[in-house]
């Protein structure tokens, strides 16, 4: 067991190692306002899809930008949440949140806070855990790396008033940074067979003859952004001691019964 230990210390180690370098200097560049290799052209299609200009702000307008957005998705948030039960991809017709508990749900997302007052698979519709709480797992882990990187660029320029453009360093950072990241580690988590899919919820029977209703859903994307971005409010009541969000427990489990 020790060394099955040291084996996966070391194994994040050496992971850390290998993309510290390229991972870095891909993040070097994003603080000082550089496009990463072969995307400028990318960029400058979104920036002028999405209105976005190249001007500089300072740190009044950049607060007053993560603001307005935040402010904004937690409006968004609310009203899905609020009028789930009027909403698609509702397939257990589950009703729409108290108001209480939609606000409650929607800044805790917003913020980042971690916080869960409702058991997920009893309480949300795969539309509220796809276009609501992910969008905002999203959305708050990259306001809290835009807030640093304009704290770096703060204590690194000389002579300088502005300290970059939000919209740019938002979309940058969700685009570069958290999607592909969250990509790869949810496509490994549905090849350990974490659920993805927005299919009603499966009945079944379990070996003491009891009837079951056995959850599903996209459970995968929501994971890997709420791991990657620490936010910590999982797609179940049980969180990651759920075994269809934490792939390992599964696999010990299965372990367990065919040594028994």
């Amino acid at each position: 067991m020790a060394a099955q230990g040291f084996l996966l210390i070391a194994s994040f180690l050496l992971i850390l190692f290998v993309l510290a370098k390229p991972l870095g200097s891909g993040l070097a560049r994003l603080i000082a306002a550089v496009p990463l290799p072969g995307v400028a052209g990318v960029e400058r299609i979104l920036w002028r899809a999405l209105g976005i200009t190249d001007h500089e702000m300072n740190w009044r307008q950049y607060l007053l930008a993560l603001l307005t957005l935040n402010l904004l998705g937690l409006g968004i948030l609310f009203c899905l949440l609020f009028w789930q039960e009027w909403l698609p991809l509702n397939p257990q017709r589950l009703p729409g949140l108290s108001w209480d508990l939609a606000l409650n749900t929607a800044v805790s997302f917003v913020t980042n806070t971690n916080w869960q007052a409702y058991s997920g698979e009893s309480t949300l519709s795969y539309f509220s855990q796809m276009a609501g709480l992910t969008v905002q797992n999203f959305l708050s882990a990259a306001t809290g790396i835009a807030v640093v990187f304009a704290l770096i660029r703060a204590f690194t320029r000389q002579n300088v008033h502005t300290l970059g453009n939000a919209w740019q360093d938002l979309v940058r950072i969700t685009l570069w940074i958290l999607f592909p990241v969250a990509l790869i580690i949810a496509l490994f988590f549905i090849q350990q067979g974490v659920p993805q899919n927005l299919s009603a919820y499966q009945p079944i029977t379990t070996l003491e003859g009891a009837k079951q209703l056995l959850p599903m859903g996209p459970v995968a994307s929501q994971e890997a952004i709420k791991m990657l971005g620490t936010n910590g409010g999982g797609f179940f009541n049980a969180n990651s001691s759920h075994p269809f969000e934490n792939p390992p427990r599964s696999l010990i489990r299965r372990r367990c019964w065919r040594y028994f």
